[in-house]
């Protein structure tokens, strides 16, 4: 695991590549010349990092800038082609995660790792369960726990099924884990992506708290001002390279976006198109859309019933072509309910749903894909793309109809609507063949765009449109939401981020307990006031 020859070890005071020096703590983990290569992607290029002990360390930069790969290179996922990783002053070359945690080292990963079935208890100290006789001892177990959550301060029931938890708790197990088997360095690759606003604040306070008993936190993140916020150092990277490590003080969210795009951004959104005629036809029309089943259950992924999420009085919406609407509201408001019903990938009927006077009769994904409505699911990897598969296949898939003939699918026409697709969506980073998985997070966001730039689309839905992805890849999918309303195309946007909808938006409508709550105009929207009805405060019903 280790290289015998101890490096020079690194003191407090340590001198980054940038030129300043941080005190407060030795260097606990430093990469000298890393580089790491995939085929004929240079992930890692000669990459210099030091990372002090006890210290909130962030790494920021666009999807494929080599973040994450530098995270699994010192997490032993991934091996360095070349270069140093030295480990407490000791050069080390870690072949697999199990040899970097014999060293101190846990990743708490974007996608949990995590048996949904066991207890809380059982999943914090698998692998390290106290035994008697070759049986559980259940008693030590749950005296470990105690002693785990005073030392901690982290409290959570060690008999709830963790399958039962949110995704913020279901984090609280991670990290009680990584404590119970003493690491030194945890490794949070992207933990905030799924979560609400309160949910981050609380994972904040436990990411402090972890710093607080001298553990090293690496923090990878796409949002810049959680980062500033909350790290006592910055990494930016860039095309494989480290750019600079910097602190927060001297920082912006916009000096971290040039660092990590290489240039100006002028603007975080583009101009909105003119605000259609109100006079005109609607697009999309709904009318009294509601739970079908008061007992069916949610699609996978999701706990409780659609009854919970959808009010049973039913909902009313219209957008008009060449409009941008958001939806806004916390975690289970039923932003995402609402428009998946919509198109018929949740159990539900309507008075109505029509697009452009076409009445969809029962609502179903195919008849909502012949109308000309699509939609870009919350979850690229859960519910929007097969990764395994190419771009080819994952682009073309609800189009395979009108591209097959005697029951076989004609590839040239396949692939010249894909070509097409693709590169009016911006998607780089492979040929139509690439396997989907192989692409960075903001190119797999793009690919779902692609699937609907066909001729023919009336309505598209994006819901969290750029979740994981990185600044630069935002600010495309954004330009792409507003070519789409200048087309003449009704986007209905559900987005976490007050500040996305407002930029983006010609109205933007708040949810609440399944019900329209409150409703906003531009140039009168107002994050602040947003959050308020989101949670409870001042609602007004839209039109009041």
């Amino acid at each position: 695991m280790a290289d015998p020859q101890p490096a020079e070890p690194a003191q407090s005071g340590s001198t980054h590549i940038d030129g300043t020096t941080h005190t407060g703590g030795s260097t606990h983990i430093e990469l000298r010349g890393v580089s790491k290569r995939f085929g004929s992607t240079q992930a890692v290029d000669c990459a210099d990092l030091v990372i002090r002990r006890g210290c909130i360390h962030a790494l920021v930069g666009e999807n494929g800038a080599g973040k994450s790969t530098v995270g699994k290179i010192i997490a032993g996922v991934h091996t360095a082609d070349s270069g140093s990783l030295i480990v407490n002053g000791t050069r080390c070359r870690f072949r697999s995660p199990r040899q970097a945690f014999a060293a101190g080292i846990t990743t708490l990963a974007q996608e949990l790792a995590l048996v949904p079935d066991r207890s809380v208890a059982d999943n914090v100290f698998l692998g390290v369960e106290s035994t008697r006789w070759g049986f559980m001892a259940r008693a030590d177990t749950l005296e470990r726990f105690e002693a785990l959550v005073e030392r901690t301060g982290i409290p959570i029931d060690p008999a709830a099924r963790v399958g039962s938890l949110s995704v913020a708790d279901q984090q609280r197990v991670e990290i009680l884990r990584a404590a119970a088997r003493r690491s030194e360095l945890v490794i949070m690759d992207e933990p905030s992506a799924r979560l609400s606003a309160s949910e981050r604040h609380q994972l904040h306070d436990l990411v402090r708290s972890l710093s607080d008993q001298r553990i090293t936190v690496l923090f990878i993140s796409h949002f810049l001002h959680e980062v500033l916020h909350l790290a006592d150092d910055i990494t930016v990277m860039r095309d494989g390279r480290v750019v600079r490590t910097t602190k927060p003080a001297a920082e912006t969210p916009g000096s971290l976006v040039e660092a990590m795009i290489g240039r100006k951004l002028e603007g975080s959104f583009p101009p909105k198109p003119p605000r259609p005629n109100p006079d005109q036809r609607s697009a999309l029309s709904v009318r009294g859309l509601k739970p079908a089943d008061l007992t069916g259950p949610r699609p996978v992924g999701r706990t409780g019933s659609l009854a919970e999420a959808l009010s049973p009085e039913g909902l009313d919406l219209d957008v008009l072509p060449g409009e941008i609407v958001g939806i806004a509201g916390l975690v289970g408001s039923g932003r995402t309910e609402f428009v998946r019903s919509i198109y018929g990938a949740d159990r539900a009927v309507a008075r109505e749903v029509r697009v452009l006077g076409g009445d969809l009769g029962r609502l179903h994904p195919r008849r909502a894909i012949r109308s000309g409505m699509g939609l870009i699911p919350e979850s690229r990897k859960d519910q929007g793309l097969l990764v395994d598969r190419s771009l080819r296949e994952n682009v073309s898939l609800p189009h395979l109809r009108r591209l097959t003939r005697a029951g076989i699918v004609g590839r040239r026409a396949e692939s010249d609507l894909v070509s097409e697709s693709a590169a009016s969506a911006g998607v780089r980073g492979g040929g139509l063949e690439t396997p989907v998985r192989l692409l960075s997070g903001g190119n797999q966001q793009k690919c779902l765009f692609a699937r609907w730039m066909t001729p023919g689309l009336k309505v598209l839905i994006a819901d969290e449109p750029t979740r994981g992805v990185d600044v630069g890849s935002k600010r495309s999918i954004y330009d792409l939401i507003a070519a789409a309303a200048g087309d003449g195309l009704a986007v209905l946007v559900v987005s976490s981020e007050l500040e996305e909808l407002v930029g983006l938006c010609h109205r933007v409508i708040v949810m609440r307990d399944g019900r329209f709550v409150a409703e906003f105009i531009h140039p009168d929207l107002d994050e602040a006031q947003i959050l308020r009805h989101a949670f409870g405060e001042e609602a007004v019903r839209p039109g009041s």
